[in-house]
């Protein structure tokens, strides 16, 4: 009987210890749920000895490392003996199989335990935790990137999540969370303990700051991703300096204090000097949708392409500011007050036309001589630079440039213009007005112009 117990406590020890001491698994392509992500790192430290598989053939990367497997990992990477022996730890048996390994990481400053004197050798490890042990026991050294929302600069392993972020080590999560408190997992400790013995595993950090952009939406959204299927973490008001850590195509990753996320870069600009500042405005918009014909929409039309410029002139360095950059309605005085109150210097309203003969086609830009006076002529040499680019751009008939008092650009102290893109009700027209490609081509146009105007001022 007594033989039989032994054998049985001899086959539980093997599976607890199966996952740090190696077994005859010595190879990740061995094992059956290695993830692809991580497998050049697991096969490096597997082929190195530092851990192992377990004896069914898994490598279990989900389940949760315990404080005793992290020293052991930790001390088998170092080369300390493991050698079991008595610990400083009161709760640590000189039996257990990770006691020569916990007594040699906390000698080596790698470890360390609880004001009580305790390990708690069979707690997991936490990702704050390991940032300490990993810091400490390949000796990164300070660190400059780490800001993460959620770390505290008054805990006690900020410093640490620093240390290994600039190491390249760790890293955060898409939101720009580090989540210090969770449980950390056998695949997230092999990739840490891996990169910090082997720096050609290590990551490349996107914490640190590499160019500062003003927010120009009026409420501008800070998703958990890059993409609008993500969740709101936050929103940022118009003005509001960010700064940018990662360029993901069209979407940036940025902070703006503890707030951290992805906005779309349109609603952005480098340009802080106030040089110009112009204001673009999609006409209509919510319920009131403007023309409709051939199946298209005005307000839908208007939008694509006023945001469409709008990445071209902050691509140009040109600050913009858009009275919609969504499918809401502003009234039109609204939209002057928006633009002066933002210190816009020139107002671009975007429309697309429409008249009950079929036949009727082309552009025309317009402006407004009301007021007689400098802003006056201002506004027509805009209309006209716009005017000019805009025809070629889109092969369409040339209407002109016509002096007509529109609200919009005649109750405006700026330099002001309304551009009519084309016909809806026309075939030829509508088919530009409905495709991506012209669309493009009629926003880089009035960018264009827009440029020519700006050089021609100053």
């Amino acid at each position: 009987m007594l033989q039989n117990r032994i054998k049985m406590l001899v086959f539980l020890l093997a599976l607890v210890t199966a996952a740090v001491w190696p077994s005859n698994v010595a190879n990740a392509d061995s094992l059956s749920d290695i993830p692809d992500r991580s497998q050049e790192e697991i096969n490096y430290l597997m082929n190195q000895g530092v851990l192992s598989g377990y004896p069914d053939g898994t490598f279990k990367p989900h389940k949760e490392v315990t404080r005793e497997e992290a020293a052991t990992l930790i001390a088998r990477a170092l080369k300390l003996d493991g050698t079991q022996r008595n610990t400083v730890f009161s709760d640590v048996s000189r039996y257990s199989y990770a006691s020569g390994y916990i007594q040699s990481s906390y000698e080596q400053g790698a470890i360390s335990g609880y004001p009580d004197g305790t390990y708690k050798p069979k707690e997991t490890m936490t990702r704050g935790q390991m940032a300490v042990s990993v810091s400490n026991a390949f000796s990164l050294g300070s660190g400059s990137n780490g800001s993460y929302g959620d770390v505290s600069p008054y805990a006690y392993y900020y410093d640490a999540v620093k240390s290994v972020t600039s190491a390249g080590v760790a890293a955060g999560y898409p939101d720009g969370t580090y989540r210090p408190e969770s449980a950390i997992t056998r695949e997230e400790f092999a990739l840490f303990v891996a990169r910090a013995l082997n720096e050609q595993f290590r990551v490349s950090t996107d914490i640190d700051s590499y160019e500062e952009r003003v927010v120009t939406a009026g409420i501008l959204n800070v998703r958990s991703g890059p993409s609008t299927g993500y969740s709101i973490v936050g929103k940022l008001s118009e003005g509001t300096t960010v700064q940018v850590h990662r360029d993901l195509g069209d979407w940036l990753k940025i902070s703006y204090g503890s707030l951290n996320g992805y906005v779309h870069e349109d609603y952005t600009t480098t340009d802080q000097s106030g040089s110009h500042i112009i204001a673009i405005d999609a006409g209509h918009g919510d319920l009131d949708g403007g023309a409709t014909a051939n199946g298209l929409v005005e307000k839908e039309i208007n939008l694509d392409v006023a945001q469409r410029v709008q990445k071209y002139l902050v691509d140009a360095g040109i600050q913009v500011v858009m009275t919609r950059d969504d499918d809401t309605f502003v009234e039109l005085e609204d939209r002057v007050d928006y633009a002066v109150n933002r210190n816009a210097d020139t107002f671009v309203s975007i429309h697309s036309n429409s008249f009950y003969m079929e036949s009727a086609n082309g552009i025309e830009t317009y402006y407004s001589s009301a007021s007689l006076d400098e802003r006056a002529r201002k506004s027509k040499q805009l209309a006209t630079y716009i005017q000019n680019r805009l025809v070629p751009a889109l092969d369409l008939a040339d209407r002109g440039v016509k002096d007509v008092p529109y609200r919009v650009i005649s109750e405006t102290p700026l330099p002001s213009a309304l551009v009519e893109l084309g016909f809806v009700t026309n075939d030829t027209d509508a088919s530009r007005l409905g495709s991506d490609y012209w669309r493009e081509r009629a926003a880089e146009a009035i960018a264009q112009g827009i440029q020519d105007y700006y050089n021609w001022v100053d």
